[in-house]
């Protein structure tokens, strides 16, 4: 899968609350479906259509531990998210930076203003 497609796959699969929920209990170990199904009110075939969406994302993975099938959560997906997402981070940053410098310049400005006017009794500036 493309670095695109993987970036979109995991953003799909990162917009339905239940996956996340599921990454969330992954993040503490390894599961199986029956086990990720247990807070859910919904069936296990139901979950696992949801660990489908995760697996074609690359965000879960499924072992073989004899008769058990333990999913396990692979952060690579989500590294990649992040540091997609970390650049506009940074843009905003620099953004909100600029911001407060020119509301610095704005206040500077009118506290100077404001000193070098004397208010009369009918509230008016002179």
């Amino acid at each position: 899968m493309a670095s695109t497609e993987l970036l979109d796959a995991t953003f799909a699969a990162l917009a339905d609350p239940t996956r996340r929920a599921i990454l969330a209990r992954l993040s503490a170990g390894e599961a199986s479906v029956t086990e990720l199904a247990e807070p859910f009110a919904m069936s296990q075939p139901a979950i696992s259509k949801h660990l489908k969406v995760l697996e074609r994302a690359g965000l879960v993975s499924r072992g073989r531990d004899a008769q058990r099938r333990p999913c396990r959560l692979e952060a690579r997906p989500l590294r990649e998210a992040t540091a997609w997402l970390a650049d506009y981070r940074d843009y905003w940053a620099e953004s909100y930076q600029r911001l407060d410098a020119l509301l610095d310049e704005i206040q500077a400005v009118d506290q100077t203003d404001t000193a070098g006017r004397r208010s009369h009794p009918d509230g008016s500036r002179a």
